[in-house]
């Protein structure tokens, strides 16, 4: 089979990949959710680790049969998978995002009406994780939400917003693939590709002095991070301009100058949250209460 043979079925199968998702493309993507799951588990601590098996055997009691949940790396994609039963489900669903507008000033506290938003439900799920009073399939559940979430704000798109619903609504084609959209870009080829060409591996044991540099903040820190990053790079990256100073066109092309440029961006975000993630997992599994929320 020639090049251009295998090039245009690649760009076929990408497309119909893309017209096959929700409306609301799933967070980060597969890989990179399990990414972060997995450099997580390389920082915790070893009673941290035993804590989480314990409380896996408890699975079956979920009742999502599903939906897996036999190590923590299926916890790190659990609820997107629950997106199968909205009927069930479907309460969970805001819990993904809080995006804001990158024209606006950031709010910790908008548009989360209830805690329905992804900073609050890091912070209930990381408490209810680590109350030892609560039943095993209850932390369980917690702990899948947790680990999700946790990746899920880390994502610059679920927190930054130009009247697209995050990027959804910006057609955007990646190199040579057309029919995405800047969210589901950053989701899944480019995040895909900043892990798979990471030298050394994302996925390793990292030193003291590596997380005090890139761990650390609470969830309102890690979603203005997002925010950020969406207002000073994401948007201007994608449009070559400024985005707070006027409209942005509904169509865009990422150029491989683009993609390089974006790459450290989303390894640095799919970093950060693995080794937060380790941080509040061994905080969770930690004697003594759960520290009182601002």
């Amino acid at each position: 089979m020639g090049y251009r043979a295998i090039r245009n079925g690649w760009l076929t199968a990408l497309a119909l990949a893309a017209l096959l998702l929700p409306a609301s493309a799933q967070a980060w993507g597969f890989y990179a959710h399990r990414t972060t799951a997995e450099i997580a588990e390389a920082n915790i601590r070893p009673e941290t680790r035993a804590g989480i098996a314990k409380l896996l055997k408890a699975a079956p009691l979920l009742g999502t049969p599903d939906c897996p949940l036999r190590d923590i790396e299926d916890a790190s994609v659990w609820p997107d998978c629950l997106r199968g039963e909205g009927w069930r489900w479907g309460y969970t669903f805001a819990w993904h995002y809080q995006t804001e507008p990158i024209d606006e000033p950031y709010d910790a506290r908008k548009n989360c009406s209830g805690g329905a938003c992804v900073s609050a439900q890091v912070e209930r799920n990381a408490r209810i994780l680590a109350d030892e009073n609560l039943p095993d399939p209850v932390r369980l559940e917690a702990l899948a939400f947790f680990v999700h979430f946790a990746g899920d704000i880390h994502m610059p798109l679920h927190s930054g917003d130009k009247d697209d619903r995050g990027g959804n609504d910006r057609e955007t084609a990646y190199g040579i693939a057309p029919g995405l959209n800047l969210h589901w870009v950053w989701d899944g080829p480019l995040a895909e590709r900043a892990i798979s060409s990471a030298r050394p591996s994302l996925v390793r044991r990292y030193s003291p002095a590596e997380r005090v540099v890139l761990g650390g903040g609470a969830a309102a820190d890690w979603g203005r991070e997002s925010w950020e990053t969406a207002r000073d790079f994401v948007y201007p990256n994608a449009f070559d301009c400024d985005p707070c100073e006027g409209d942005l066109p509904d169509a865009t092309t990422l150029t491989q100058q683009d993609i390089v440029a974006a790459i450290p961006v989303a390894e640095r975000r799919v970093t950060q949250a693995g080794l937060r993630i380790a941080e509040y997992l061994d905080r969770a599994f930690a004697p003594g209460p759960w520290p009182e929320s601002d």
